[in-house]
């Protein structure tokens, strides 16, 4: 007859170490929901994480291998409405008409601040209407994004005159840019401090978190740009003079039509080189695209 097996019966439920392990985790959870509620979370980044998640729950996710991206990489002005709306209505207040540009490009959004003048000439002081602009666009780009800002600062093809402390327009131009960028950091936050001193007071608003200067990045351009332009006009004047040229050899033009049609072609450069430089009168603030890392 077979003997009953003496082992012990194991109680029923789950054995006493899981109790505990259970209890680590539930613990290290709480730890790092702590750590994240006083965190300070890029607005950037968060869009991002949810532009993600939202593709992925319709059954769509992006894909790379089928060259497609990863994550939303849009910097907060071309995907926040209430941020587009503001700058619209800046735009068309009578004040800024077509003094603001804004175009999306591939490394961000561009804002073109034109035809004004910014600075006292041959100089990287910012005027009083630079001032008053650049509160307006600031403060609505600078307290909607955390994304980082780049600021390019021109300057025409005119040579510096003996007596400037700048040695060449590339120099002024990188003045000019950071300039601005401390008008930002430094004046602007002063004045968004005090006319939102109760939200301030409350911790509502942080300007430390907005105004923090690493974001702003400034860059001379100098006459880089408008010198391109200038080339390129000249050539194409050029090319006119010579079609004249050879019309005037094959006497399809006399002497004194050929002289008439030169001086409307210098007219003309001197006229378009002055809009040129007009156009340079600008400064470009890059929202540059931010990634999730």
């Amino acid at each position: 007859m077979a003997k009953k097996c003496k082992c012990e019966e194991k109680p029923a439920g789950s054995p006493a170490w899981m109790t505990t392990y259970g209890d680590m985790v539930t613990q290290l959870l709480v730890f790092f929901v702590a750590m994240l509620a006083m965190s300070n979370i890029s607005p950037g980044k968060f869009q991002q994480v949810a532009v993600g998640i939202q593709l992925a729950l319709t059954g769509q996710p992006p894909s790379v291998l089928l060259g497609g991206r990863s994550i939303q990489e849009e910097p907060l002005i071309t995907q926040n409405p209430g941020v587009r709306r503001e700058i619209l209505r800046v735009m068309q207040d009578e004040r800024y008409k077509g003094k603001i540009t804004v175009q999306v490009e591939d490394r961000g959004t561009r804002i073109i601040l034109q035809n004004l003048v910014f600075f006292e000439e041959g100089s990287a002081i910012l005027t009083k209407e630079a001032k008053e602009l650049l509160s307006v666009i600031g403060s609505i780009v600078i307290e909607h994004t955390t994304n980082v800002l780049e600021i390019y600062g021109y300057t025409d093809d005119r040579p510096l005159p003996s007596t400037s402390i700048y040695p060449s327009n590339w120099h002024l131009g990188a003045a000019r840019a950071a300039s601005v960028a401390r008008f930002f950091a430094e004046e602007l936050k002063q004045r968004r401090s005090i006319e939102r001193l109760a939200e301030v007071k409350l911790g509502t608003f942080d300007p430390e978190y907005f105004y923090n200067p690493d974001r702003f990045y400034p860059i001379g351009v100098g006459d880089r740009e408008i010198l391109k332009k200038i080339s390129a006009l000249n050539a194409e004047i050029e090319a006119s003079k010579n079609l004249l040229k050879r019309k005037l050899e094959n006497g399809e033009i006399t002497s004194q039509e050929f002289e008439q049609e030169i001086q409307k072609l210098d007219a003309q450069r001197e006229e378009r080189l002055k809009e040129l430089r007009d156009s340079f009168r600008r400064i470009d603030i890059l929202i540059v695209n931010e990634r999730v890392r």
